[in-house]
């Protein structure tokens, strides 16, 4: 059984929000937890052969110059594949991320083994009662501390960690869940809001 507190949590800052009409990444940042504690980050730039528009720049605060000597797509994300190994993966949003860690790694022909979870997802199911579920807005609404900027991956894939902690320490108080499997959290994202409650209450680790 693997784990829901032992994953890679990762974030990409993109040049627009499609692959499929020729966007790229141009910095992914990512944090592995083992047991819930953070054990290793990963952050870089990358640079997509072309620049950025002057949105994507003011909305990340990556300009021009700094991808103009960061090292290509590629090479990044063939390091990111070794980074990743088999664990499983999660994303605020993850359909996104997805999208552009599977169209990235396409280009270079690698994968991934592991499996993807979405915090955006489990948050509107577990936190009905937040304004949103935007990353910043849950992480107000948790009171977590913040040192850094949104809409820089690392700092985003930080956040995300802190967030995912929060559900699971509040899935183990108030269900009196210990080990909670990561196929659970899957569960969670899929199932309607009404039913959540009854899930996790009827719930056994196996």
């Amino acid at each position: 059984m693997k784990k829901a507190n032992s994953v890679v949590i990762l974030d990409f800052e993109t040049t627009g929000l499609s692959p499929v009409q020729g966007d790229r990444a141009i910095e992914i940042g990512a944090v592995r937890l083992v047991d819930g504690k953070v054990e290793q980050q990963f952050q870089r730039l990358m640079n997509p052969g072309r620049p950025i528009s002057a949105f994507i720049a003011q909305y990340t605060g990556i300009t021009n110059q700094m991808l103009a000597t960061a090292q290509p797509c590629a090479q990044v994300m063939a390091e990111f594949a070794d980074f990743i190994a088999d664990d499983n993966l999660i994303a605020h949003n993850a359909q996104f991320d997805k999208r552009f860690l599977d169209a990235e790694l396409e280009r270079i022909g690698r994968h991934y083994s592991g499996q993807f979870g979405c915090s955006l997802l489990v948050s509107r199911r577990l936190f009905q009662q937040a304004p949103n579920h935007k990353l910043g807005t849950l992480v107000d609404f948790h009171n977590l501390a913040v040192e850094g900027d949104f809409h820089r991956a690392l700092f985003d894939a930080q956040m995300t960690a802190k967030v995912w902690q929060v559900m699971l320490n509040h899935i183990s108080y108030r269900y009196n869940i210990k080990d909670i499997p990561f196929s659970l959290m899957q569960k969670v994202a899929k199932t309607s809001k009404s039913k959540v409650a009854t899930l996790l209450g009827q719930f056994e680790v196996n």
